[in-house]
């Protein structure tokens, strides 16, 4: 279904991304502006009901069980206006043994005063698997704040993996907060990876609980601060079934006047259960720094350089 093809393919340009996939057939996709859905197109074995709300939307997304989809569903939620606020609620269900990826891309090219919410409950069923890349693209004046929360649940042999990547533009103030509680034999990972700048806030906070037997965790967070920026990371292992696994990994690297602030905790309370952390904010490696200079590099491009680095 085709509601408002222009809006779409400009949300589209500001990503910088061909049309192609809101075009293609066999690749489902939802396109919001705001409160409006502008775009969308679904195949079969997938569901979703949106409600248009005053200021934003209501989403049902549903993987029917032993539905495999082949080509990521692309989720596009964006506003073209300089001020504004968009709230998406969200209630995720991917069905026992289903499988799908999902791209979404999260576009507010000429923010001034913007604030985006999202508050989703996903459930993952068993044996099924699902995979969330989140990518940003804001403007240059950090008139963004972006408030994503979420509750997973991840039933037996379930498998998810998030990924919220800041591909352009300034933070503005990005404040994560996602709690997951995994059952037996369930996998786990949620990646975060920021470039602070000018006066951005970055908090994150990431939760995971291992309740079921051998399942599995990992929370790693890639973050950069510069200029007068500030991060605040706090991720939590909690261990409480025979065999589960976990592992927390937080890298800030700090330059100028920026402030990082890293609070790992891991917590096991079963002989059986394993969990180790991993901690570390310094400055960028001076030998690094060096070595690209040398080969004609400028400071400011070689620091640049050296973050992209840590962030891919």
């Amino acid at each position: 279904m085709k509601l408002n093809n222009e809006i779409a393919q400009e949300l589209y340009r500001t990503l910088q991304l061909t049309d192609s996939a809101l075009q293609d057939e066999e690749t489902a996709h939802l396109v919001i502006n705001h409160n409006m859905v502008v775009g969308e197109h679904l195949i079969p074995g997938l569901e979703v009901d949106v409600k248009e709300l005053k200021q934003g939307v209501q989403v049902q997304f549903r993987v029917l069980r032993d539905t495999i989809i082949a080509k990521p569903v692309h989720l596009c939620f964006g506003m073209l206006p300089e001020t504004g606020l968009q709230e998406i609620h969200m209630e995720v269900a991917i069905e026992e043994n289903a499988q799908v990826s999902v791209l979404a891309h999260c576009t507010f090219p000429n923010a001034v005063d913007i604030v985006h919410q999202m508050d989703a409950n996903i459930t993952v069923g068993a044996g099924a698997a699902y995979t969330y890349l989140e990518r940003h693209i804001h403007g240059e004046t950090g008139g963004i704040k972006v408030i994503p929360n979420a509750q997973v649940i991840l039933e037996k042999n379930a498998r998810f993996k998030t990924d919220f990547e800041l591909l352009r533009g300034r933070v503005g103030i990005i404040d994560i907060n996602y709690e997951t509680t995994c059952y037996d034999q369930s996998v786990m990972e949620m990646n975060a990876k920021v470039n602070g700048r000018g006066d951005d806030l970055i908090k994150i906070r990431e939760i995971g609980h291992l309740v079921g037997e051998g399942c599995r965790g990992v929370l790693t967070s890639r973050i950069a601060v510069r200029n007068n920026s500030r991060a605040e990371v706090y991720n939590m292992l909690t261990a409480t079934a025979p065999y589960a696994r976990g592992h927390v990994d937080c890298k800030e690297i700090v330059q100028d006047n920026g402030i990082a602030t890293a609070t790992p905790i891991v917590e096991v309370r079963h002989p059986r259960a394993h969990i180790t952390h991993e901690a570390a904010i310094g400055s960028v490696d001076d030998k690094q720094l060096e070595t690209l200079m040398s080969r004609g590099l400028s400071e400011d491009d070689a620091v640049d350089l050296i973050i992209q680095g840590l962030l891919s």
